[in-house]
């Protein structure tokens, strides 16, 4: 099945970011919230999920199930998104004007993943 062209952009965005938790671990373990258990596990979970999920959203028969995991994915990644918030280390230098700008982001990308499910 031919998909539109930005269906590709963020299959292709995911895979991308899912290969980054593998090349730069210590970049994700730094956001990793103190509370979850297990942090270069739950790093390297997260990006295999990420590439997995990218992937699968390029085929029919499991894009579907790739847009809920991503959905899922995404929600579950605001426990970092508000770890950062709350720690000076977690943010990595980032402004704090930055850290509050991802938060919405984060419901943009749900929502363009959501778009997808109509196809």
């Amino acid at each position: 099945m031919q998909y539109p062209w930005h269906l590709y952009l963020m299959s292709i965005m995911y895979i991308i970011a899912g290969i980054m938790h593998f090349i730069k671990p210590k970049m994700y373990l730094r956001i990793m919230p103190r509370y979850l258990p297990a942090h270069k596990f739950l790093v390297l979970l997260s990006g295999a999920a990420e590439i997995i999920l990218g992937i699968a959203l390029l085929f029919s028969q499991t894009k579907n199930v790739a847009i809920y995991g991503i959905i899922l994915m995404l929600l579950l990644f605001l426990l970092v998104h508000f770890y950062m918030l709350s720690s000076e280390k977690a943010a990595a230098g980032l402004p704090k004007w930055i850290l509050w700008l991802r938060l919405p982001l984060q419901f943009i990308l749900i929502g363009w993943a959501w778009f997808y499910l109509k196809y």
